[in-house]
């Protein structure tokens, strides 16, 4: 007969070298159910023996998914409490249409691998040692409709509204002008996207991918011009999204409001594995407030480019479309191509000169999130070359008010003889200055900017040749411009020459917070001075947004700080192309824009005046004589007495 002596021997052993094992970690729940997206569930552990400052808790959705495929994580040092082996996070988390599961980990600084970065270049943390997890737990509605937002068609008395469901049964949209009387009924289009649609990594891979569930599409018709409409979203078997409202587009009011920026992205209430943009909820912040202050009145938003910055990681996407909502759902939201929807390895159109410009930006997407999850007017779509559905929302323009809109692609085929060329063209060519005095057109990159940006230079020299002459031709007033995250306006340039074209505005500042420098001195690269261009009025590096309002007389564009909510800048367009407002363009003889050593277009010589009256002509002239007989002097701007820029350039 064997002894238990060995046996119990063995027992306290296990109990006093490895108490750890004897007393496993507790981790709980505030709640085992969520009801609507941003509710927030409270997390409390306790018997964490000898915490560690890289304990971690981690985020898995399904809750299924591999142990090293988390959402997203948050250290246990969050807690202020943490050393006592016990704490709580409260974390608010988005409907992502299946279940959620809680796991903490203990990690330690020998166990960091160097080439498992984020986008910061931090370490992310390894679950080698699980201490504990949670139950499954989920939303009351998962497969409710969530993520509402609306856009023009680009025909009257319409407004598309577009949502998400975790289903893809039948769902409509009730609307009507009484929030108790919705008694209009639509019903919706469902479309969805594969993971074998993807066309790179992350995007197709499973550390990238979740599944995104039925997209819904409904338009709204018979609208009448200029009035508040009641709206919801959904059906009976699934559920019914809240009631939302907006005021229905009014082309025959003389007036235009509209909300721009670019490269917002989004923010996460926990790291992962790319870099979010914190910054973005300002921008929407005051977005908000601004549309509330509005009234009656109808507002378009326009976000050029970069929208999610989801690079492959599907959920990101879902945090965006939750963010933007109380302002999507008020105000059509409108979108170009970035390069963060965009760029792969192998996408079609990649001309030799373009060879370092388009690269991964895009995680793999490939576009076909952007298609699917806007739908803007127009037909504009490019082949994929691979098994993917075409990308879409190219190229497209709509009149609003009295301002004729145009977005452009600068990710794809834009030179002469290309599909998106020959619309531009037939676009600009056929608008009727009568009734839209004003012309707006939008893309990413921008055709001009003093940041230092090299890779892209190639491209923005094809757009100066290809599309420029097509602005200037046509007369086009303002031209919006992203992926430089900053804001910086032009005077009215022609070939790097102020005096007549459109107006350039970099309004790229939404959120995104990587940054080259301005161009420094060429004799002095290394050195941190960066002289500011003549054709440069304002440099801006404060985060935020513009707010266009324009009726048939004049177009005014405010650049609006997210620090203060305030304008920093601010120009005036008139319907006779007039610029006023804002500073005077500075005058610099004998200046060289970057790429005319290049083109052989040396010399030239930047002259424009902008007459506020009599007295302020003649205080012009006389500096201006006084400048001219002094070699390689500057004239710097004057402000406008209205508004007081922080000062010329800032910095974040």
């Amino acid at each position: 007969m064997n002894s238990p002596i060995p046996l119990l021997f063995l027992f306290f052993f296990t109990l006093f070298i490895h108490p750890s094992i004897s007393k496993s970690p507790s981790l709980f729940l505030s709640s085992n159910s969520l009801t609507k997206s941003n509710n927030s569930v409270t997390i409390r552990w306790s018997g964490v023996d000898s915490p560690s400052q890289l304990d971690w808790l981690g985020i898995y959705t399904p809750p299924n998914s591999s142990i090293h495929h988390y959402i997203g994580y948050l250290y246990l040092n969050t807690s202020s409490t943490w050393q006592s082996g016990s704490g709580s996070i409260t974390i608010p988390l988005i409907n992502l249409r299946s279940k959620y599961k809680i796991r903490i980990f203990r990690w330690t600084e020998s166990e960091i691998i160097p080439t498992r970065q984020d986008h910061d270049n931090n370490p992310l943390p390894q679950p080698k040692h699980l201490l504990a997890e949670t139950e499954e737990f989920e939303y009351e509605q998962a497969h409710g409709p969530d993520q509402i937002h609306l856009a023009l068609t680009g025909e009257v008395g319409e407004m598309r509204v577009m949502f998400v469901s975790g289903h893809g049964k039948k769902s409509v949209v009730k609307y009507g002008l009484d929030s108790g009387r919705m008694d209009h009924v639509v019903e919706t289009r469902v479309g969805r996207y594969e993971r074998e649609d993807m066309c790179d990594s992350p995007a197709n891979q499973s550390v990238g991918w979740r599944d995104p569930g039925f997209i819904h599409d409904g338009v709204m018709i018979n609208l009448q011009p200029g009035r508040r409409y009641f709206y919801k979203v959904g059906s009976d078997s699934e559920g019914w999204s809240n009631t939302f409202d907006f005021v229905s587009p009014d082309n025959n009011s003389g007036e235009t409001i509209a909300f721009l920026f670019g490269d917002m992205g989004t923010a996460t209430p926990y790291n992962t594995y790319i870099r979010t943009q914190d910054e973005s909820i300002s921008t929407i912040k005051w977005i908000a407030r601004d549309i509330e202050a509005l009234g009656e009145k109808p507002a378009l938003i326009s976000h050029i480019g970069d929208i999610s910055y989801a690079r492959g990681y599907s959920w990101i996407w879902d945090h965006f479309f939750n963010q933007i909502e109380p302002v999507a759902s008020k105000v059509p939201y409108h979108v170009c191509i970035g390069n963060h929807e965009y760029d792969w390895p192998m996408q079609p159109w990649k001309p030799d000169w373009a060879m370092y410009v388009f690269a991964r930006d895009g995680g793999g997407e490939c576009g076909i999130p952007y298609s699917y999850k806007f739908n803007m007017p127009g037909n504009s779509s490019e082949s994929t070359g691979t098994r993917a559905p075409p990308t879409r929302n190219l190229y497209y323009s709509f009149d609003f008010g009295v301002v004729h809109f145009v977005y452009l692609s600068t990710e794809t085929d834009f030179l002469k003889g290309s599909k998106q060329y020959e619309f531009l063209k037939n676009d600009l060519e056929s608008v009727d200055r009568v009734k839209t005095p004003f012309v707006v057109v939008q893309g990413h990159r921008p055709m001009y900017t003093t940041s230092n940006e090299v890779r892209d230079r190639p491209i923005r020299e094809k757009m100066l040749e290809h599309l420029e002459p097509l602005l200037i031709d046509n007369k086009v007033n303002l031209a919006l411009w992203g992926h430089v995250h900053r804001y910086e306006r032009f005077c009215p340039l022609n070939n790097y020459t102020c005096g007549s074209g459109p107006v350039h505005v970099v309004i790229g500042m939404a959120g995104q917070d990587w940054q080259p420098i301005w161009e420094p001195r060429p004799n002095h690269q290394t050195v941190p001075i960066f002289p500011q261009p003549a054709r440069s009025v304002y440099r801006g590096g404060e985060f935020g947004y513009t707010k266009l309002i324009a009726n048939r007389e004049k177009l005014t564009f405010t650049y609006i700080g997210n620090h203060d909510g305030e304008a920093h800048d601010v120009v005036e367009i008139l319907a006779s192309r007039e610029v006023i407002n804002g500073e005077i363009t500075k005058i610099v003889t004998n200046e060289v824009g970057p790429s005319e050593n290049q083109s052989g277009k040396e010399g030239k010589t930047s002259v424009l005046w902008y007459v506020q009256g009599a007295g302020l002509l003649l205080f012009c002239m006389l500096v201006g004589y006084f400048i001219g007989s002094m070699s390689r002097k500057k004239k710097e701007g004057v402000t406008n007495k209205d508004w007081t820029p922080v000062k010329t350039t800032e910095e974040t």
